[in-house]
């Protein structure tokens, strides 16, 4: 396929609108299901390129779930511990243990699933039939992968009764060095940002505290990988093999903090035993879960849990989350990982850090304030890496 013909472009009033490649070439990709659009296709090839590269820097299959040309999270495939696995909702999925992807997956749709409603899946591996179960009954607009077994393919192309957008794409294919875009007509032109992150990049340690331990290895390059392909400027917290809060597009840098830091607050505080327990109506659907449940820690536009309310969610009338309480939860919390695509110019990206139960940090380096910023670290026991390469993507 030389190339294929969208709908229309970002918007409707955006056309023609198509994809090819410049050099006459094949289209790297088949569409097996579905017709993908112009923002489907840059969240599809964004997002093959993250789980690409966290497949080969872990050696561990790799999912990432993509919203609007950010990821809300990306994962590799470990075993989930059970209180993740009601709070992601997959404890009712057999032979999940048995399939590192479907783990992946379970994990990077899991972590932020308000944001990952109607999301774009990429997976590192070929899909199979329990991934392809659990992706099948979730709000999704289409997926990438190198390839699907028969029996995932056959799953997949029932959801959206046949409609749903199914990408496979050629593992080999590498993009020329170069790569262009036009804005108001003119050309940009770059040379593509191949850099390698792998463990060598987290060996410039410059706190007092330099143990970092292969589990945080792997949480800071899971993070670094994730920020490579997350709109700037970014934060995201990881732990655990996945990315737990993404903070994307901010124009402040404390506010990228902030905000990736209260994801993975939200994510920490779904698997408490206040959360799990929960007494929701059966009738409530897993979208609505997961917006009553995002209410009720961060008593956002409605109370859940007064009068009038707790009818329509609960089967009786839960407790309300106390600040208290969740402090109390989230100060047991340790271990945590935190990347910056760009230096920290202040310490108070750390002191937030700190808030969420961040121990190990990588960055750049090179602000003029960078003392001040490993004091802090310092203050605290952490570990931190300069890194020395900055990761913009626009």
């Amino acid at each position: 396929m030389k190339e294929f013909e969208l709908k229309y472009g970002c918007n409707p009033n955006q056309k023609p609108s198509r994809i090819f490649m410049e050099d006459g070439s094949d289209l790297p990709i088949e569409i097996l299901s579905g017709r993908p659009g112009y923002i489907n296709f840059l969240d599809a090839f964004n997002s093959w390129q993250l789980v690409r590269e966290l497949k080969a820097a872990t050696g561990l299959p790799a999912v990432t779930s993509f919203k609007h040309v950010s990821p809300t999270s990306a994962a590799v495939g470990l075993p989930l511990p059970e209180k993740l696995k009601k709070a992601c909702f997959v404890d009712d999925i057999e032979g999940l243990d048995d399939s590192p992807l479907a783990c992946a997956y379970a994990r990077a749709r899991g972590t932020d699933r308000m944001c990952s409603f109607g999301d774009w899946v990429a997976m590192s591996d070929v899909c199979d039939e329990t991934t392809a179960k659990m992706l099948k009954r979730e709000v999704s607009d289409g997926v990438i992968a190198p390839g699907y077994t028969p029996e995932a393919l056959e799953i997949l192309k029932t959801k959206r009764k046949g409609n749903y957008n199914i990408v496979k794409i050629d593992p080999d294919y590498v993009p020329a060095e170069k790569e262009r875009k036009t804005v108001f007509g003119v050309t940009f032109e770059q040379g593509r940002n191949n850099f390698k992150i792998d463990r060598a990049l987290l060996s410039n340690l410059v706190t007092k505290n330099k143990d970092l331990p292969e589990s945080a290895v792997i949480d800071l390059i899971i993070s670094l990988i994730t920020l490579k392909y997350t709109q700037s400027n970014s934060v995201c917290f990881a732990y655990g093999g996945q990315a737990i809060g993404v903070g994307a597009g901010q124009q402040s840098r404390i506010h990228c903090t902030r905000l990736a830091g209260s994801k993975a607050d939200t994510w920490f505080l779904r698997q408490s035993d206040k959360v799990l327990s929960l007494p929701f109506r059966p009738d409530l659907g897993r979208p609505d879960r997961d917006n009553v449940i995002d209410g009720y820690i961060n008593r956002n536009e409605e109370d859940v849990t007064a009068d009038g309310n707790w009818q329509k969610y609960f089967t009786s009338q839960p407790s309300p989350f106390t600040d208290e309480e969740q402090r109390a939860y989230l100060d047991t919390i340790t271990g945590v990982a935190l990347g910056s695509d760009a230096f920290f110019p202040f310490s108070d990206n750390i002191e937030r850090a700190h808030k969420s139960g961040v121990c190990y940090i990588a960055e750049p380096g090179g602000s003029i304030r960078d003392d001040a910023v490993i004091d802090c670290c310092d203050k605290y026991g952490m570990v931190m890496a300069f890194t020395g390469m900055r990761l913009f993507h626009h």
